[in-house]
């Protein structure tokens, strides 16, 4: 893993693609992205904003999920 290429997911720009590499939050958060399929390895493409521009709706597992800039923060990804 290339740690010049490791963003915090609400970074990545619309259209691409990232990497789980590590999930930095702790608690019912942890566990809820745990159970959203973030697991170290699942890709992750960034497809919409929200109008207000904090929440972003990101494709996991084949399925999009919505997560506001603060949840995101706490997740990193390898660009690919």
């Amino acid at each position: 893993m290339d740690m010049d290429r490791l963003i915090p997911l609400h970074r990545l720009i619309l259209g691409t693609c990232g990497k789980v590499s590590q999930l930095t939050a702790n608690g019912n958060t942890r566990r809820r992205m745990l159970d959203l399929g973030l697991i170290c390895g699942t890709r992750v493409e960034a497809l919409q904003k929200s109008p207000s521009g904090d929440t972003v709706a990101y494709e996991i597992r084949g399925a999009v999920i919505a997560l506001r800039s603060e949840e995101a923060s706490q997740i990193l990804v390898e660009l690919l």
